[in-house]
């Protein structure tokens, strides 16, 4: 099924062809990241559904989405997917792929849609500062409760609800695991713990470690300049008052982005055993 098919309402038919248009995601990678390496993974979707999908939200527009789950009858265990700062782009979509293959309905939903869109803008520094700087926590924990009510209307199990997410989204996975009671399972990957509060950003993980309500796997690299161990290690120390399971891998002389495939920061090794985690993670939790 191409990419570039469009989704359905709430509590209607999630199969192929419940998938009609609503709304249009961008194609390929952000303009701000460096061109796709040969080492990019590109995952088919043989014995999936997927595709653009559209959320309602908050606020009036609907939300763009992408979506994969299995072709076969649900429901299905839910994984949230939240992007790096670049959006919903190529490398995200296809962590849905992979995580349908294993039998899940994922679906990453684009939190800036309201700001605008990541895709088109051509470098980090603008892209923060004119986007990523402008989105409040708690409008992207509001859009992920309704990503997730979506899911429980589309195929989707509502007792086996996860969330994984990188870099921007990384940070993002800790926050909702201290939001929703409902959640069973989040996976972190080198999610940014510590820094100064603002009016978007008024608390980060290590400000609500005490305050999981599930279990979350942190992944994160030792040669991390965006990330200091030492706040990882203060998180270490922080979230031994949750009252949840916490475990917090750091893979030593690892960049940040270590997973993502299309750039040149990717670590095959420690991806590889990342990915081997997250799956044990949520086989464990969900």
């Amino acid at each position: 099924m191409k990419d570039d098919i469009k989704s359905l309402l709430p509590k209607t038919d999630m199969t192929r062809r419940g998938f009609v248009s609503a709304a249009v995601l961008a194609t390929g990678y952000a303009l701000a990241v460096s061109p796709a390496t040969a080492e990019a993974i590109s995952t088919d979707t043989a014995g999936l559904v997927a595709g653009a999908v559209s959320i309602p939200v908050a606020g009036g527009n609907p939300m763009p989405a992408y979506a994969a789950m299995p072709a076969g009858k649900g429901p299905f265990p839910t994984m949230l997917v939240v992007q790096e700062i670049f959006g919903v782009h190529e490398h995200i979509r296809d962590v849905c792929r992979r995580l349908a293959k294993l039998g899940y309905l994922a679906v990453a939903p684009e939190l800036y849609f309201r700001q605008g869109d990541p895709s088109v803008v051509p470098d980090i520094p603008t892209l923060i500062s004119t986007l990523v700087s402008k989105v409040p926590d708690a409008q992207v924990l509001g859009d992920l409760d309704a990503t997730a009510a979506w899911a429980a209307a589309n195929n989707g199990d509502p007792a086996r609800l996860g969330i994984t997410g990188f870099c921007w989204g990384g940070r993002i996975v800790w926050l909702y695991a201290a939001h929703n009671p409902r959640l069973k399972a989040g996976v972190a990957w080198y999610g940014k713990l510590a820094g100064e509060a603002s009016a978007t950003t008024p608390k980060h993980p290590i400000d609500i470690a005490a305050e999981l309500k599930a279990p979350v796997l942190g992944l994160y690299g030792g040669a991390d300049q965006g990330i200091p161990l030492d706040t990882v290690e203060r998180m270490k120390a922080a979230v031994k008052l949750a009252r949840v399971p916490v475990e917090i891998v750091v893979y030593p002389d690892t960049p940040h982005a270590f997973h993502a495939d299309y750039r040149p920061s990717y670590r095959a090794e420690a991806a590889k055993d990342g990915w081997k985690r997250l799956v044990a993670w949520l086989k464990a939790n969900l």
